[in-house]
């Protein structure tokens, strides 16, 4: 009650604070505005009174004078930024020539605090300039777009530039509010990301918006999946670059894997704006993006392991069943293979079931070294077999299994199930398998958009999800009032005791809206049931439209068309987001559909835009009647065939009704059969339905079912948030060996000259070769010379043979490591006068960075195999996630230490050889890329040519033969031991594959 009061006072004090303003900002305040939100935009309704005040002295100027604002703009932002700037690159030349007795702590620091100071008066200038900016980009887009930014629309775009997520309802002119912040922030010269859900979205904002930036005076570019790294650099040197989550986050971890600077896409990340914010900071945050290669060859194994899930007898089981089974002391496995948790999606055998399992494989058993892999891939089998189903969770096309993103319905063509479940549902379709991969670079979502030094984000639907964005990405939520009061009505939920009767009166509000004329929009949670609904309405005749993964190239026309009068469209939840649902229909959309059916075979551009413009006059017309017919029925009515597992999904579908002011309704049916309240409890509330007689069909509506809901709801998105930090957790550890391991490779990347730090490792390694077999100082029986003596000449050529004796007998472990020292130096001064400096310097750079990349690939595999395994470490009473990182920690500081001993080995033993030049292939172009999210083949042979230079000799190490297998008759080799054809790897890396 008292919030209640607080929330009221802190309404009307904004109100009456923003009324005394002069001119008024047009801002209407609801009385459920977050209290947080009521105070930011209270401050911000102050400049938008300021802009509001500039307006007519803007719209003075001319289409030049407002080009010209943009380079006044520009020269205020360097003249506040030069002292920073200068202070900055002050510290960093200290930093670069301090001496090595200098402490290194205090100077990073420093350098730490000027980047910091850099940061605040970037802010401070900005916010400067801000209002006389919005007010010239607001003039833009009135002159350009014929769109003038609404009061509410600033307030937007300040919530954006501070670095918050807007929370603007759907029609709100989300795509307008972000030109104000990339516009603002483009001034500082260092790039603009405008992150958006896909290609087609990216596009049309980028055409829609493109005018208002290009004549302000600002080059505006697109990403698209099918672009090379010539096109995708341009796109990213202009000013402000449209693109998708996975296009920025894959360019990124490319950027990574490039052997020249020249090859690199991106230059830096500086201010993103994340459309949609919540499909993609929050939905797609529980995979992260992977690029990756070939590993093992497929084999048989899935196919039989499906075979042998068929012949297995399961028991699916709820949380309740689970919980009342240890209360009542009821052993659940009695008489079953294996127990399928459906809260958890996981699988567990039953000691008979492993018995039966293992007889299957023909082994003694599952839990032997050598067979232990058949355990792990019957378990993938039976997920496939019990919760992985056809066109819900994926859709078999082409002979290809594509996944189909849960929360939006869309295909996900590219993207794979990992550890081995993607090839066991592809044996369930009896379908070719795709061979294994291995791990070449990948990064979350999350540990991205960090790396940006101002983050924002608008979507319809964040508050919800309040806590997750301010504990992941320190952004806080501000939800921006409507331009104009919100109409739409929310009925309370119908909830029936079936699934039939559910649809069946689904099927009858729908033929009641089609009846008088009313648009209804229809989601499902997945296509089959998209597809059920719709043969229903068919058997009545009512025509309707489906959108689902099956239509999604025609995704914006459908829903675009969704506000007609009389029109019916099924959709999967949240498909169609980012399209505008205009009532009456959108005759842009209509007439670009007409012309291009009609000039198919037409060419000329002139004509297709004077066609489309000419039926754009005709359905103009057609429109504006059906708006009318359609506001009179009442506006677009929303159906929700299911409630999401979470609410911030059922609240962006029940928005897309009531846009601007508009009339319009919504409704969600319920039935206890959903997944959601199946698994979370419902016997109780059917025991209920059937002790007090309820009839079949019968609406029912009780608080206690209501709350049911409701807490389901709340427990599931909890524990999906669990899910999301709990891989944020673990690639956190990641992160910082993927800083570490990129720094120094973008080091050497961008420096001319590696000599200095090829000379530190080359003292290093002759330390440790030392120390490897001089034990002790005042034990020289101990000391094994000859080993030293070995590993030497193998591995360096050094050949320290002459001075044998005298390490014996008279000299001491200084002294030797001083010779050695020499020696090795020696053998570098030799390597320079054999080859020319120039060409050294560049072969140095080639070897480090080559050795960088196999050893971060190795590394990669080796983390992925401790993250399987490290859970099994709970059994023992230990933290996996404590143990993950102490062995990531120490594999990571033995690759990294690993990195010198092989530069320097290979620097020693390669010879030059005269040949033309080549451009040497790095170690990620020697095999094919394979990216997760989408299909991006464009990018593996797109590199540009090199850089003018001297013509270098061919300096590549003469190729050596491959092992062969070597085949006996003795006990069978173990996957995970030393092949034995003696290449050190192991054998399911070598003769096994």
């Amino acid at each position: 009650m008292l919030h209640f009061f607080i929330g009221k006072f802190f309404v009307k004090s904004a109100q009456a604070a923003v009324n005394r303003l002069d001119p008024k900002p047009v801002i209407f305040f609801h009385p459920e505005l977050p209290i947080p939100s009521v105070q930011m935009i209270k401050r911000m309704a102050k400049t938008v009174a300021r802009i509001n005040t500039m307006e007519p002295e803007t719209q003075k100027l001319t289409d030049e004078g407002l080009r010209l604002k943009t380079d006044e703009f520009r020269k205020r932002y360097q003249d506040g930024m030069k002292e920073p700037f200068e202070e900055l690159r002050r510290i960093e030349d200290d930093l670069k020539n301090a001496p090595p007795d200098a402490d290194r702590q205090d100077q990073e620091n420093r350098l730490s605090q000027a980047r910091k100071d850099l940061k605040k008066a970037r802010r401070r200038v900005l916010d400067g300039i801000l209002p006389e900016a919005f007010a010239v980009a607001r003039e833009a887009g009135l002159r350009f777009l014929n769109m003038r930014h609404f009061d509410v629309q600033l307030v937007g775009g300040m919530s954006l530039h501070e670095g918050n997520i807007s929370e603007m309802s759907t029609g709100e002119g989300k795509t307008l509010v972000a030109t104000l912040a990339a516009y603002l922030n483009a001034l500082a010269d260092e790039g603009v990301h405008v992150v958006t859900v896909n290609d087609y979205l990216a596009r049309r904002d980028r055409d829609w918006m493109g005018p208002l930036y290009e004549a302000l005076g600002l080059t505006v570019g697109v990403i698209q999946h099918d672009m090379d790294a010539q096109e995708r650099r341009a796109a990213y040197g202009s000013d402000i670059t449209y693109g998708t989550n996975n296009e920025f986050g894959f360019d990124y971890l490319r950027d990574n894997m490039v052997g020249y600077k020249e090859e690199m896409v991106q230059r830096g990340h500086h201010f993103a704006i994340v459309d949609e914010v919540d499909s993609i900071l929050i939905d797609e945050a529980r995979t992260p993006l992977i690029i990756s290669g070939p590993a093992e060859e497929s084999t048989d194994k899935y196919y039989r392991a499906n075979e042998a899930a068929i012949k297995l007898k399961g028991r699916r089981i709820t949380e309740r069943e689970e919980i009342e089974a240890k209360y009542k002391n009821v052993d659940l496995t009695t008489g079953y293979d294996y127990l399928a948790d459906e809260k958890n999606k996981s699988v567990s055998l039953t000691e008979p079931g492993e018995e039966k399992t293992a007889k299957l494989f023909g082994v003694a058993n599952l839990h032997d070294m050598d067979t232990i892999e058949y355990r792990h891939h019957i378990l993938q089998a039976l997920k496939a077999k019990e919760f992985f189903k056809a066109d819900v969770d994926y859709v078999v096309r082409d002979g290809e299994v594509i996944i189909v993103d849960e929360f939006t319905g869309r295909l996900m063509p590219g993207r794979r199930w990992s550890d081995g479940l993607h090839q066991a549902v592809e044996a369930k379709e009896g379908i070719k398998i795709e061979r294994e991969n291995q791990t070449l670079a990948t990064i979350t979502f999350q540990n991205y958009f960090r790396m940006y030094e101002k983050l924002s984000g608008m979507t319809g639907t964040a508050y919800t999800e309040a806590n997750e964005f301010k504990e992941i990405y320190n952004l806080d939520c501000v939800v921006i009032p409507t331009n104009r009061p919100l109409k739409r009505i929310n009925h309370t939920d119908c909830i029936y005791k079936t699934r039939r009767e559910k649809f069946e009166a689904v099927v009858m509000e729908i033929e009641a809206c089609h009846k008088h004329g009313q648009p209804a929009l229809v989601g499902t949670i997945s296509i089959e049931k998209s597809e059920l609904l719709s043969s229903m309405l068919k058997k009545k005749g009512i025509p309707h439209q489906v959108l689902n993964a099956k239509y999604h190239e025609l995704e914006a026309q459908i829903v675009a068309q969704a506000g007609r009068f009389k029109g019916v469209t099924i959709a999967t939840n949240m498909a169609g987001r980012g399209t505008d649902i205009l009532l009456g229909g959108n005759a842009e959309f209509l007439a670009r559909s007409l012309a291009e059916t009609q000039l198919k075979e037409v060419e000329d551009a002139e004509q297709r835009q004077a066609t489309v413009k000419k039926f754009l006059e005709q359905f103009r017309e057609q429109v504006k009647k059906e708006h009318d017919q359609v506001v009179e029925a009442g506006g677009l009515h929303v159906i929700g065939t299911e409630r999401h597992e979470s609410r911030r999904i059922d609240n962006q579908l029940r928005g897309r009704s009531g846009r601007q002011g508009d009339p319009g309704s919504s409704r969600f049916y319920v039935s206890l059969e959903d997944d959601l309240m199946r698994l979370f409890g419902s016997e109780r509330i059917m025991g209920m339905m059937e002790r007090l007689g309820m009839e079949e069909g019968q609406v029912i509506e009780h608080p206690w079912v209501s709350k049911s809901l409701e807490v389901a709801q709340k427990r599931v998105e909890t524990h999906n948030f669990e899910i999301r930090k709990q891989l944020l957790e673990y690639d956190n550890v990641m992160n910082k060996q993927r800083e570490a391991i990129y720094g120094l490779r973008r080091a050497v990347l961008v420096s001319g000259d590696v000599k200095d730090r090829v000379l530190r490792a080359i003292e290093d390694e002759a330390f440790a070769a030392v120390s490897q077999h001089i034990f002790s100082d005042d034990k020289p029986e101990e000391w094994d010379i000859e080993g030293l003596e070995a590993a030497l000449k193998t591995r360096f050529n050094l050949d320290i043979s002459a001075h044998r004796e005298a390490m014996r007998t008279s000299m001491t472990r200084p002294e030797i490591e001083d010779l050695v020292m020499k020696g090795m130096l020696g053998r570098y001064e030799a390597k320079e006068q054999e080859i020319p400096p120039e060409h050294l310097r560049r072969l140095e750079r080639i070897i480090l960075l080559n050795n960088i990349d196999a050893k971060w690939k190795e590394h990669l595999y080796a983390m992925d195999q401790l993250k399987e395994g490290v859970g099994l470490r709970a059994y023992g009473q230990r933290d996996p996630l404590i143990e993950y990182k102490r062995e990531g920690y120490k594999m990571f500081q033995e690759m990294y230490e690993s990195v010198n001993q092989e530069v320097v080995e290979t620097l020693f033993k390669i010879q030059a050889v005269a040949r033309d030049q080549e451009r040497p292939r790095n170690v990620f172009a020697s095999m094919p890329w394979k990216f997760v999210h989408k299909d991006y083949t464009s990018l593996g042979s797109s590199a540009p040519a090199p850089s003018a230079g001297p013509q270098m000799p061919d300096m590549s190490p003469k190729p050596v033969a491959s092992p062969q297998p070597i085949h006996k008759s003795g006990p069978k080799v173990g996957r995970n031991d030393p092949c034995p054809c003696g290449s050190g790897k192991k054998y399911k890396k070598c003769c096994g594959a």
